[in-house]
């Protein structure tokens, strides 16, 4: 920048970079466009899978779109901004983060050719604008009501296809809506009451729902019951031990007396916490912290259950199922605190013993237990089934589902098209290349699979231009490469996935879209080490260290 005299006015900081107008917009799109293709491959049934080996080593093998760019440390900010789509995806609908990415990559690809022929970002802005407000109209139209549990199982395993579940989407599908079912509160779905457990062994066609809660622990004691009917449960948040002084201190024992009567008080105090337990009533006891082995020894001779060391969700997910109150006081504990189950009881699964409580009263909590070969497994089915549970709770709640591979894009696409026409105006420009955007979904599909997608495309569009009562109803299937109604195929997702995606894809391009400058600070360069510090620190006058 420069003054009135030609002297250079210096305003930003040294070191700071800027770039304004296209060279800013086309940067964002560039690195938005590069979000999007890097999970664009694992799009759709046939989409493949990503290895994401993280700094310390650890390895995530997935096909699930947030996970993926959650792994993934983003720099740029435009490029987070489009993570956070897929992130708000996640949150609204558990499924689709991977077509909303995919989306605002093209709509950006889009709106490129606009602002080189020097369309205003604003009049593209509106346009988008506009468009998805329509889309979502005509997925409104073209919806159908999710009536009963067999649209519901086809829901779940549209969500699971293409995940690492191998041939077993059907059962799965089966487990997802009994478990969500179960919980259903007045047509809404709380995930949370369904808790996922997992455990090495076994095949994933061992995964099983079960009617409670599962704890990975196993009891403190031999001579503790394996089983407990009608289990009165007690829950604590402070340790069965004796407490610790906060201060260190040193007693002072001058008699051997002095040294037995101090121990036996000792005793007398743990003894005491189990007769508080006893007297309560409670036959099963789960412990978030230590449990002294004198303790575990009285409970045992008591014939009271016992687990310690459970993660504090263990303990909220039993209090919930059972009614129990969490104590953070063994003395104080009463009848009144104490959860009710039909039954407690360890069972072995493989190695090791886990608690199984069922037979809950009117508890909205159920388990589903998972099993598989590897720990990699374990961890990308219960990503599937946690997008399949969220599926069908969104299904459930909104009771509206649209067919899927591509059916629905192209529907879209094709209304725009003529909504277009009766804009007109500049904005008619941006509506035009929104329709064009809404191709990608199944245009990627085709070319996860294998299949020619210029060819895929057309025969979508003359399949949906036949203006007859299902032709909305036609996407692509993978595996012949024709245009098929996908009701009758059962490949069917919530609505609120497709509209979510639409909305969270426009809003994010349009804030992409406005952005005309990007000034960055430099970065604080890396405090050195301790060790550089030192080697590099004060030095003498001869150049030597201070001594």
């Amino acid at each position: 920048m420069y003054g009135s005299g030609n002297q250079p006015v210096i305003v930003l900081k040294e070191g700071t970079q800027r770039s304004k107008d296209k060279e800013a917009q086309f940067n964002n799109i560039a690195a938005a466009k590069a979000v999007a293709d890097a999970v664009r491959s694992t799009l759709g049934p046939k989409g493949m899978d990503k290895m994401l080996v993280n700094t310390i080593g650890d390895v995530v093998i997935t096909n699930d779109g947030v996970t993926i760019l959650k792994e993934i440390d983003v720099q740029h900010p435009a490029a987070k901004m489009v993570v956070e789509v897929a992130k708000t995806q996640d949150t609204e609908c558990g499924d689709g983060t991977t077509t909303s990415v995919v989306l605002a990559g093209e709509l950006l690809k889009q709106s490129e050719e606009l602002i080189e022929a020097n369309v205003h970002p604003t009049v593209i802005t509106n346009g988008y604008k506009m468009a998805a407000n329509k889309a979502i109209e005509i997925l409104d139209k073209i919806a159908v009501d999710a009536k009963n549990d067999k649209i519901l199982k086809q829901v779940a395993a549209t969500a699971l296809t293409g995940k690492s579940v191998g041939d077993e989407e059907n059962y799965l599908a089966d487990i997802v809506v009994k478990a969500a079912k179960a919980v259903a509160d007045k047509g809404a779905v709380d995930a949370k009451n369904i808790r996922l457990q997992k455990k090495v062994g076994g095949t994933i066609a061992d995964t099983e729902v079960v009617s409670g809660i599962v704890v990975d622990k196993e009891r403190l004691h031999s001579r503790m019951p394996e089983k407990v009917e009608k289990a009165k449960i007690a829950l604590f948040s402070c340790a069965l031990e004796v407490k610790k002084t906060e201060f260190d201190a040193a007693i002072q024992i001058t008699d051997p007396t002095m040294m037995s009567s101090f121990l036996s008080e000792e005793e007398n105090s743990m003894k005491a916490m189990v007769e508080a337990i006893k007297k309560s009533g409670a036959n099963v006891v789960y412990c978030s912290k230590g449990i002294d082995e004198l303790v575990q020894h009285y409970l045992a001779k008591a014939g009271i259950l016992a687990y310690r060391r459970c993660k504090s969700s263990d303990l909220d997910a039993i209090a919930l199922a059972t009614g129990a109150t969490i104590c953070g006081n063994v003395m104080e504990i009463t009848s009144k605190d104490l959860g009710t189950a039909g039954c407690v009881e360890e069972k072995k699964i493989g190695e090791d013993g886990m608690s199984f409580i069922t037979g809950c009263k009117n508890a909205k909590a159920v388990t589903i237990f998972i099993r598989g070969g590897t720990e990699h497994v374990l961890e990308e089915v219960e990503r599937a089934l946690t997008d399949a549970i969220r599926a069908v709770g969104v299904a459930l709640e909104d009771g509206k589902v649209v067919a899927g591979a591509g059916a629905p894009e192209i529907e879209v696409e094709l209304a725009l098209i003529d909504y277009a026409s009766s804009v007109g105006g500049r904005e008619q420009l941006a509506i035009e290349k929104f329709a064009k955007a809404m191709e990608i979904i199944p245009w990627t599909l085709a070319e996860n699979a294998g299949i020619d997608p210029i060819d895929s495309i057309i025969k979508l569009k003359n399949a949906h231009e036949k203006k007859n009562a299902k032709a909305k109803y036609f996407g692509l299937d993978l595996d012949s490469g024709e245009a098929v109604d996908m009701l009758a195929k059962n490949v069917i997702e919530p609505l609120r996935v497709k509209s979510q995606a639409i909305n969270s894809a426009e809003e994010v391009c349009n804030m992409i879209l406005r952005i005309d400058d990007v000034i960055a600070s430099r970065r604080a360069p890396p405090a050195p080490a301790a060790s550089d510090a030192l080697a590099n620190g004060p030095r003498g006058m001869g150049g030597g260290p201070i001594m």
